[in-house]
């Protein structure tokens, strides 16, 4: 399993368009399982839903998880996807 923690610097945190866009992305790495993480909450990134109901918000530290064949690429992934749609610091 690889992961890393960044900080949400969006000033609306992950709202509803990008949110989409990472259930979205999460589920091109197959039999890779993508986690985000907030506080002692953990939700697949693919479930849009259950990411949306982390209440994540500008300033909060989420740590993201990949675990699978393709962890190495998905992880890469996640960070340019985090560092892009939300202006986070990895």
């Amino acid at each position: 399993m690889l992961e890393f923690k960044c900080v949400i610097n969006d000033e609306l945190g992950i709202h509803a368009r990008p949110a989409g866009q990472l259930a979205k992305e999460a589920k091109n790495y197959g039999d890779t399982v993508i986690s985000v993480t907030k506080g002692d909450k953990t939700v697949k990134a693919s479930q849009l839903m259950k990411l949306m109901g982390l209440g994540v918000k500008k300033g909060d530290e989420v740590t993201v998880s990949a675990e699978g064949g393709d962890e190495a690429a998905a992880i890469d992934a996640m960070k340019a996807f985090f560092k892009n749609n939300f202006a986070a610091e990895i």
